[in-house]
């Protein structure tokens, strides 16, 4: 379990969201408090007025979120794509809106699982691309939870 220490000292449990990134949908995923599960939660829709960064800070605050992993899209032999360095940039950005720590998880294959996923499960066409976004965030909070968790 991921656990802080709150003012008083005593350790606390922490949620974490996790952001698939994309420039028309974002895919975003929150862990339960304890940081065991990933749940995904929504696609949020890009807009160039920027308010798809308050819907953001809206879930960030109904679900008390202490810290964000924006999936990192690396190339396959792991050096830094174009797209990954626009993802950084945007990440960079996030953190000061939300004013929290944002980190970075590989996510090379998320959106391909995620895919295969929900064809195994037969979901197709329009309702396969209304959610396979939550569906790949949650993949990589999945991953990140099991790899960092203790």
């Amino acid at each position: 379990m991921i656990m802080q220490r709150d003012v008083t000292g005593l350790r606390t449990a922490v949620r974490i969201m996790a952001i698939d990134y994309g420039t028309k949908r974002l895919g975003v995923a929150i862990s339960d408090p304890g940081c065991t599960m990933a749940h995904p939660l929504k696609t949020v829709a890009v807009h160039a007025d920027g308010s798809h960064m308050d819907e953001l800070l809206k879930i960030t605050t109904d679900y008390e979120v202490k810290r964000v992993i924006v999936g990192l899209p690396l190339n396959m032999d792991g050096s830094v794509s174009e797209i990954a360095r626009e993802v950084m940039s945007w990440a960079q950005n996030l953190e000061i809106f939300l004013d929290l720590p944002v980190e970075f998880f590989d996510e090379r294959l998320s959106s391909f699982d995620a895919h295969e996923l929900l064809m195994a499960h037969q979901v197709r066409g329009r309702k396969r691309r209304k959610v396979v976004d939550k569906i790949a965030a949650s993949l990589i909070l999945k991953e990140y939870l099991d790899t960092h968790g203790s």
